[in-house]
């Protein structure tokens, strides 16, 4: 009888282990992505777990009067109706994407100066905290802050991720001078 193992993605299978790498993802995503879907070429974000594609839309037309409230709200609009419209199209390219890189897809738009994420994968991260960490967690949700410790511990990364973005980028570019020079070091398989 064969071994069948849960593969952690909901399937049962051979072990899942790592995904591939993800090296031509941004150009493979790029390339499948047919032309008008956005205005310009789209942001790609990939982690172990999910890539997340956002593009860009053309700004309604308003009146050089509208209130900022109006701007946003029409921009809201336009995310909508793009989602709406474009919704058979994403799911096909997310299909591939997902079979080519296994990772979740999420799908994004940006238009003026609203943002919005329609569906991202929310991963679950175990840690251990001592004492001190544990306390600023339970602050942030004695003070309203934060729902629960984990809320509050999602918060944190978030405001880390704001204010230390430069060094963060930094770091990440570093990270990937060191995984060029170990892919073109020998194959010890």
């Amino acid at each position: 009888m064969r071994d069948r193992r849960w593969d952690g993605g909901g399937r049962f299978g051979g072990s899942r282990g790592e995904p591939p790498a993800a090296d031509d993802a941004s150009a493979w995503i790029i390339g499948a992505i047919p032309d008008g879907l956005f205005s310009e070429p789209p942001r790609i974000a990939i982690d172990r777990e999910e890539i997340a594609i956002i593009g860009r839309l053309p700004e309604p037309e308003l009146p050089a009067d509208a209130s900022p409230a109006d701007r946003a709200a029409a921009e809201a609009g336009r995310i909508n109706q793009h989602r709406e419209e474009t919704r058979e199209r994403r799911i096909k390219i997310a299909q591939q994407v997902e079979h080519r890189y296994r990772r979740k897809v999420a799908w994004g738009a940006v238009c003026g100066g609203t943002e919005e994420l329609f569906t991202n994968l929310s991963a679950p991260v175990m840690t251990r905290l001592r004492q001190p960490e544990r306390q600023v967690l339970d602050t942030l949700v004695d003070a309203g802050v934060a729902r629960s410790r984990s809320e509050a511990l999602a918060w944190c990364v978030r405001l880390v991720g704001e204010h230390a973005e430069q060094w963060l980028g930094e770091l990440r570019t570093a990270m990937g001078s060191v995984d060029e020079l170990r892919r073109r070091g020998p194959d010890l398989t």
